[in-house]
C-alpha cells in the first residue's frame, strides 16, 4: 500500500487488473455476445424458418415427441418458442444418463432435420462457467465479478478529471491514447460497468459467501433450494408406469391461468411414472423480473396441484438483479444498447491490460513483462478470432456429424490455444498485426455465410460481423504502419 489513499487506490485498481484481467475480458466478450444469444441460436440453425407458430402447439408437438423418444428420461426440461426463438429447446437424458440437448422442430417436435449446436447458450455458460466443471468455473467467474466492481470504484477514485476524460481522446500518441481510450470508454458507460458488475457478483453471491445457507441447513442443502423454490413441486417416483393425460389441455389451462405474460418452460418430472408431475412457468418479457409464477400439473390427470406467485420481496429483489443482469425483458433497442456498452466494458479491460505492458516495457522490461505482452496478444487478439471460428465451425462441419455440437465449442479451444502458442513464439508487433488480420478475415467469412439474407437475424448478423472486419482490419492496418515508423 501506498503513503496516501489515492495512491493506495491506483496500486488496488492495478493490481486488480493484473490479476483479473484476462479472465474478465473473456467473461464481458462472452456476456456481450451472450446478449443476442438468441438470435446466434436461430442464425447457428438455417434449417428453421422464422414463421409464426404458436408455442402450446410446438410445445405440445415436443412433448408427444419425447413421450415415443425418451420414455426412459426422469424429466424433460422444454423451453417454449418465441418470437427470437422459433423452436422448442428440449433437454433430456438418455438411457446412459447422458444429458441432450437439442432444438426441436415447432412443427412436428422432432429435432431431425435441425443442425445440433449449442448456439448462443455456449457464450451465455461460458460467461459465468468458463467451460470448467460446477462449482469452479462460477467461483472464479463471481471473485473476478467482485474484483471488476472494486475496479471501477477504485479507478473513480484515482481519476481527478473524471468529467474531462469524458471529453479527452488524443489518437496517435502512443501510451497516452490507450490512456485516453482506457479513461474515456470507462467513463462513457460507467453506470453500465457497475450496474452489470455488480449484478454479476449478485447472481453468484451464494459462492462467493455460502456461510450462512450452510449454517442454517448444515448438511441438507436441497432443503435450502426447496425453500428457495417453493413451486417446484416434484414427487418421488412411485414405481408404477403411468400415461402421461393429453397435453395440449393442460398448456391451454396454463395459458389461461398465467396470461399475458405467456408459457416460457415446461417441465415434466416423471414422465412414464404415476407420480409424474408437469410445472410450468411463466414469461417475464414485460417485467425486469425473472419467472415469478408458477403452475403444478398432475402429470396423469392434468388436475391443478398447486400455483404460486412469487411476492417474497428479498426474493423480488434479487430476481429484479438477476434480470437486470440478463436482460430477458429488453425490447431490440435496449439490447443493443448492451451490446454497445458491453463491447465498452471489454474494451476498457483490454486497454487496460495493453496500458500496463506498454508503459513496463518502456521503462525496465524483463522476462515477465514480454511474457505478458505476449499472452496479451493471445487472449486479447486471440480470443475474438477462436470465438469467430465457432461461428465458422457451425456453418462448416456437416450438418449431420455425430456430436458437431461439441466440435464446435472443441473448434473455439483449439483456435484459442493454436493463438496463444503463436503469439508467444512470435514478436509480439506482428504476432498483434497478424492475429487482428485473421479476426477480420473470419469476421468478413462469417458476413459473408449470412448471404443470401433470408432474415433480419442473418441481415443482422453479417452487418455486424461486417462492422468487426472493418475494425480489426483498420486496427491490423495501424499495427503494421507503427511497426513500419518504429525503428
Amino acid at each position: 500500500m501506498k503513503g496516501n489513499f489515492r495512491a493506495s487506490m491506483a496500486w488496488l485498481h492495478t493490481g486488480l487488473g493484473l490479476i483479473t484481467g484476462w479472465v474478465l475480458f473473456a467473461i464481458a466478450l462472452s456476456g456481450t455476445l451472450s446478449v443476442f444469444r438468441q438470435d446466434i441460436s436461430v442464425w447457428m440453425r438455417p434449417e428453421l424458418s422464422a414463421t409464426n407458430i404458436s408455442p402450446i402447439q410446438a410445445s405440445a408437438h415436443a412433448v408427444e415427441w419425447l413421450t415415443q423418444n425418451a420414455p426412459t428420461s426422469p424429466a424433460w426440461y422444454l423451453n417454449a418458442p418465441t418470437q427470437q426463438e422459433p423452436f422448442t429447446l428440449g433437454v433430456w437424458s438418455d438411457p446412459k444418463g447422458v444429458y441432450l440437448q437439442k432444438a426441436l422442430n415447432p412443427q412436428t417436435g422432432s429435432p431431425d432435420g435441425i443442425r445440433q449446436t449449442f448456439g448462443g447458450e455456449f457464450f451465455y455458460r461460458f460467461h459465468f462457467e468458463l467451460q470448467l466443471p460446477y462449482p469452479f468455473g462460477r467461483l472464479i467467474a463471481a471473485i473476478a465479478a467482485l474484483a471488476l466492481v472494486v475496479g471501477l470504484i477504485s479507478g473513480v477514485i484515482i481519476h481527478r478529471r473524471i468529467f474531462a476524460d469524458f471529453f479527452t481522446f488524443r489518437p496517435g500518441k502512443g501510451q497516452r491514447s490507450w490512456l485516453d481510450a482506457h479513461n474515456l470508454l470507462g467513463v462513457l458507460a460507467l453506470p453500465f460497468h457497475l450496474m452489470i458488475s455488480f449484478t454479476g457478483a449478485v447472481t453468484l453471491g451464494t459462492l462467493l459467501l455460502p456461510w450462512s445457507t450452510q449454517a442454517i441447513y448444515k448438511h441438507d442443502l436441497m432443503a435450502s433450494y426447496t425453500d428457495l423454490n417453493p413451486a417446484l413441486n416434484t414427487r418421488p417416483p412411485s414405481g408404477h408406469p403411468g400415461h402421461l393425460a393429453p397435453i395440449l389441455p393442460i398448456l391451454q389451462d396454463a395459458e389461461r391461468r398465467i396470461g399475458e405474460a405467456g408459457i416460457a418452460q415446461i417441465y415434466i418430472f416423471n414422465p412414464t411414472d404415476q407420480a409424474s408431475v408437469i410445472t410450468i412457468t411463466s414469461g417475464n418479457t414485460n417485467t425486469v423480473s425473472t419467472t415469478s409464477h408458477t403452475l403444478n400439473f398432475d402429470g396423469t390427470n392434468g388436475y391443478l396441484l398447486s400455483e404460486h406467485v412469487e411476492k417474497r420481496p428479498l426474493i423480488g429483489a434479487y430476481t429484479f438483479l438477476y434480470g437486470l443482469h440478463v436482460a430477458r425483458f429488453a425490447p431490440g433497442v435496449t439490447r443493443w444498447l448492451y451490446f454497445v456498452c458491453g463491447l465498452m466494458l471489454t474494451a476498457v479491460i483490454g486497454s487496460g491490460m495493453r496500458l500496463w505492458t506498454i508503459k513496463r516495457l518502456r521503462s525496465n522490461p524483463h522476462l515477465g513483462h514480454i511474457l505478458a505482452e505476449r499472452l496479451n496478444v493471445g487472449v486479447l487478439a486471440g480470443l475474438p478470432l477462436a470465438f469467430a471460428s465457432y461461428f465458422l465451425a457451425n456453418h462448416i462441419l456437416p450438418a449431420r456429424l455425430p456430436g458437431r455440437e461439441n466440435h464446435e465449442i472443441q473448434c473455439v479451444f483449439i483456435i484459442w490455444a493454436l493463438a496463444l502458442i503463436f503469439a508467444l513464439f512470435r514478436k509480439s508487433e506482428a504476432a498483434w498485426t497478424e492475429l487482428l488480420a485473421a479476426c477480420a478475415l473470419a469476421c468478413l467469412a462469417i458476413a459473408a455465410m449470412g448471404a443470401p439474407w433470408r432474415d433480419s437475424v442473418s441481415a443482422a448478423t453479417s452487418v455486424t460481423a461486417a462492422f468487426f472486419a472493418g475494425s480489426f482490419a483498420y486496427a491490423a492496418i495501424n499495427t503494421y504502419r507503427k511497426k513500419r515508423l518504429s525503428p
